[in-house]
């Protein structure tokens, strides 16, 4: 069977979404080796980003900084928000029950995406949804409660953090519309920065590492969210806002093979199923793209690159 016409265009933007979420699950791993405040390494994760953004959108020939539209700028002050809640939440409780359970945005992205953005989702991928919800409660509930500080307020944390990244996700949909991924994050990391400065400050983290080992962790950072952030941008301004938020369910089953991996904890045959789960609903959620037919989305107009 001939793939539909939407199909070959999506290839590219669903291999680079891909990478970015990837590239995003190092994230809770980076974080616990700043030797930072949680606030505090948002704070270095914006600051080692912007030079390198900075170079991207101010490129001979490039887009150019020009003004942010107010999506950008609700962008910002989402994913600061966001970033703030998460970091803590990954110090307080296990990596993959942070990861998984700030990762209940596809269910707000998906809901907003078609009362508002006339995305409306097909049977079978409200079954790749409901899946890959499955696979992520199944990885957090199967998690040993005594990982983390606080295990029972950073799961508190970590689910007000799906919230938030609901709005820095869709405010960067809507800001794709007419402005390239790289402004999109840049003009988000600008607004970002001082708000993680403030949160650090008033609640007193340690700002500044206490090694070269805790600075190249703020670098990798920064590298890390142009990579990571830029990707998923770009990608949103390809992609229907549900797929994609579905898609990146990849990131808390890396993140939880790394923190197997490099912190020794417990990866549980559950949460093994669960994480099997999650990337079974991502495939879901691609066929369910492929046979979706009919006109265009707002999604799949041109826009910026």
């Amino acid at each position: 069977m001939p793939a539909s016409p939407a199909a070959p265009s999506r290839a590219v933007p669903l291999i680079v979404l891909l990478i970015a979420a990837s590239v995003l699950g190092l994230a809770p791993i980076l974080v616990r080796l700043t030797e930072t405040g949680p606030a505090a390494a948002g704070f270095w994760r914006f600051v080692f980003a912007l030079p390198l953004l900075a170079l991207i959108v101010g490129r001979p020939g490039g887009e150019g900084f020009a003004r942010p539209s107010k999506w950008m700028l609700l962008a910002g002050l989402f994913f600061a928000m966001d970033l703030s809640f998460w970091h803590y939440g990954i110090v307080m409780t296990s990596v993959a029950n942070a990861t998984v359970l700030c990762n209940l945005t596809p269910v707000v992205v998906t809901a907003f995406a078609w009362l508002v953005l006339k995305e409306r989702p097909g049977k079978l991928f409200v079954v790749a949804l409901i899946l890959a919800m499955a696979g992520a409660f199944a990885m957090a509930a199967a998690a040993s409660g005594a990982q983390g500080t606080n295990p029972l307020l950073g799961d508190i944390l970590s689910l007000l953090v799906s919230f938030w990244y609901s709005g820095y996700f869709l405010a960067v949909k809507l800001a794709r519309r007419d402005a390239s991924a790289m402004r999109v994050t840049w003009w988000a990391t600008v607004v970002g920065a001082p708000i993680l400065l403030a949160v650090s400050l008033m609640l007193g983290e340690d700002l500044v590492p206490a090694s070269a080992a805790g600075w190249a962790a703020c670098v990798a950072m920064g590298l890390m969210h142009v990579t990571g952030q830029g990707g998923v941008a770009w990608a949103l301004g390809k992609l229907p806002a549900s797929l994609t938020a579905v898609t990146i369910l990849i990131q808390p089953v890396v993140a939880g093979v790394l923190g197997w991996l490099v912190f020794g904890e417990t990866l549980t045959p559950v949460q093994a199923l669960g994480g099997a789960l999650v990337l079974s609903a991502v495939v879901l959620a691609q066929v369910s793209a492929r046979k979706k037919t009919g006109a265009p989305t707002k999604a799949d107009a041109p826009v910026n690159p």
